[in-house]
């Protein structure tokens, strides 16, 4: 029987950077280099897209 799982995985990359362009620019280079050395997250668990945006943190995120 074949069965579907719709995955997501969730984080909060905290780093140094310049500005948030910069931020979304490394976490989006580390992330792509992760997939693309280990291709079961796309040939075995079905990996697509890479979806993340940088912030400043709010005064309940110190």
């Amino acid at each position: 029987m074949k069965i579907k799982v719709h995955w997501i995985v969730d984080g909060i990359a905290e780093l140094d950077a310049n500005n948030q362009e910069e931020a979304e620019k490394w976490v989006n280079e580390v992330l792509t280099q992760i997939l693309n050395e280990n291709p079961i997250f796309s040939e075995k668990l079905g990996a697509k897209a890479i979806q993340g945006k940088a912030y400043l943190p709010g005064n309940s995120e110190n």
